[in-house]
């Protein structure tokens, strides 16, 4: 979420997220090599937003896995639940029966 409202340098980025540099270098890196953030000189410093139409891409590309998931994770908990109300509770060890 820090890269999502305003862009930020490294150095700005390291300092929140508590990285060290070449961490967020690094990560940076790789995520403006996937397309996922831009980045644009300022002066001596290169500041870095999120592109969020790759993520808007692989949101929609997701969508209906987690459609179908979601419906069977939620049987499978309606399925677990009715499994749990007809078995009977064990008696502890040294209650009376």
């Amino acid at each position: 979420s820090l890269l999502v409202s305003s862009q930020h340098s490294v150095g700005e980025i390291e300092r929140r997220l508590r990285l060290p540099q070449p961490t967020v270098s690094k990560h940076l890196r790789v995520l403006r090599e996937a397309g996922f953030v831009e980045s644009a000189v300022d002066a001596q410093r290169r500041l870095y937003r999120l592109k969020p139409e790759p993520l808007q891409e692989v949101d929609a590309w997701l969508a209906p896995f987690r459609r179908f998931w979601s419906a069977h994770v939620d049987a499978l908990e309606r399925h677990l639940e009715r499994i749990d109300q007809s078995t009977p509770t064990k008696k502890r060890q040294g209650e009376d029966t």
